[in-house]
């Protein structure tokens, strides 16, 4: 239906945001067929890149006029499919939206453009003594826009929290082409929590065009330390003994076998390729107790079976094994030609269990497993190595992250730590949520956004399953 308009569509657009604001051209647009969740693909009709809020309205405003579907995109990077277009239409592509519009030092905010670079923001606070806490592994090229779309994590999420416990408030564009602004500069804007239930939800109820984020204090001092175990196993128990003990890392992170060869690979970091497990552990805050938390954890690694803890000494060592632990993902592509990066929740002292079901999974469906995870939370990322041109070792990779997702579900925990639901997991909301639960949730969505042209077949099955049915019908009986 699309097509036939398209040449008047993109006229309008263009009138808007310029010739070089817009790409109709197929081969164009085969850049914008996929997120990093590649197993799903399609491409948009148009992709146009707005530069301000205005511009982002007036392509809303002409998207509602044509009756046709639009969703927003950052840098895609994305693991969800969060960013596929499942039935085409206009693709609304934030990234030219990248400027820090202030840095607030005195009240502790920044306020940034959707398509800020998350280490761009990093940058720019270096020396001010405050910094913007998320900081997700693709800290290098993700947006805050789509860190706010999915509310995004990252290593120090178990002292500091997700994206949402660092965003005071959103300028957005609703589906009908309102412009709106909810929170701002104030810490605790009164009123119903609009900022809260906007951030995590996939662009599916409104184009984020600024974001309020809080800046957080640089802790006095660190002490990153590197704990080597003969086993996974091992792992997970110096793991909950820390947790148990009382202390709470700014970052607690795993590496297995799998992805050291491929890390050490990359970086020359000097991993001991033999060892089962790595874990990355560092502590920050006031300068008087670190080194005592240090000897803690230490003890509670060498109680643990650790057969070393290394400490970085140096700032350079401490930023060179941030390196390797947040480049760990692009590591991978010494393993594979494709991967399926999953993410998954499960309380802490299920941690060992489900890395033995993962293991025994992968050998069931014969597939390659490697896991790197933020251990703290339990936020599993397990990776399952294959060729997405092998339709074989496809339906397999599907099927196996299927059962993954399932465990953790059954072990309490959630589908998702992070990377949102997109469509990769709309099947899985009916086995987390209730009949009354997802209702509850189309209804807020359908206040936001009532034609559903925003986003369409994202997150909520009632919104969605069918769509990816039809087009990859073999694809949810192989989950």
């Amino acid at each position: 239906m699309i097509a036939a308009r398209l040449p008047e569509l993109v006229e309008q657009l263009t009138s808007i945001v310029g010739v070089e604001g817009v790409l109709s051209a197929h081969s164009d647009l085969l850049v914008y067929e996929c997120d990093g969740f590649v197993i799903e693909k399609n491409c948009p009709d148009v992709a146009v890149f707005p530069r301000t809020t205005e511009h982002v309205q007036a392509i809303v405003r002409l998207c509602v006029e044509h009756d046709v579907p639009f969703l927003p995109r950052g840098a895609g990077t994305s693991l969800a499919g969060g960013c596929l277009p499942v039935g085409g239409g206009v693709m609304i592509v934030l990234t030219r939206m990248k400027e820090i519009e202030e840095i607030n030092l005195r009240d502790r905010y920044a306020v940034v453009q959707p398509g800020v670079v998350n280490v761009w923001l990093t940058q720019a606070l270096k020396g001010t003594g405050y910094h913007y806490a998320p900081d997700p592994s693709s800290q290098g090229a993700c947006t805050i826009g789509g860190n706010v779309g999915t509310n995004s994590g990252g290593p120090h999420t178990l002292k500091y929290g997700v994206t949402v416990n660092h965003v005071l408030g959103v300028e957005a564009v609703l589906a009908n082409g309102e412009i709106v602004q909810v929170g701002g500069p104030a810490a605790d804007a009164p009123g119903l929590d609009l900022t809260g239930l906007l951030v995590g939800s996939e662009g599916t109820l409104a184009l984020v065009t600024k974001v309020w984020v809080r800046l957080t204090r640089d802790p006095q001092g660190w002490r990153t330390l590197l704990g080597i175990f003969e086993s996974v196993s091992d792992a997970t128990s110096a793991i909950s003994a820390m947790i148990g003990a009382g202390i709470v890392p700014a970052a607690l992170e795993m590496m297995d076998q799998g992805i050291l060869s491929a890390v050490e690979a990359a970086f020359k970091f000097g991993f001991p390729l033999d060892a089962q497990a790595i874990l990355l552990i560092e502590v920050d805050g006031l300068e008087a107790g670190l080194d005592s938390q240090r000897d803690e954890i230490i003890a509670l690694c060498g109680a643990h079976g650790a057969r070393e803890v290394r400490q970085a000494v140096t700032a350079a060592e401490r930023q060179l094994l941030w390196k390797c632990r947040k480049q760990a993902f692009g590591a991978v592509g010494r393993l594979s030609p494709s991967y399926c990066t999953q993410d998954g929740v499960v309380p802490r002292t299920k941690l060992p269990y489900i890395l033995e079901k993962i293991t025994e999974i992968g050998a069931r469906y014969n597939v390659k497993i490697v896991n790197v995870f933020h251990a703290g939370d339990g936020n599993i990322h397990p990776i399952v190595l294959f060729d997405e041109r092998d339709r074989d070792q496809v339906k397999r990779v599907l099927a196996a992250s299927g059962e993954i997702l399932d465990e953790c579900i059954a072990c309490g925990g959630s589908v998702t730590g992070e990377h949102g639901i997109g469509v990769e997991k709309i099947e899985f909301m009916s086995k987390m949520f209730t009949p009354d639960d997802l209702d509850c949730m189309a209804r807020v969505r359908m206040a936001f956004n009532p034609t559903g042209r925003l986003s369409p077949s994202k997150m909520l099955p009632t919104s969605g399953a069918c769509g990816l049915e039809q087009r990859h019908p073999g694809r949810r009986a192989a989950m």
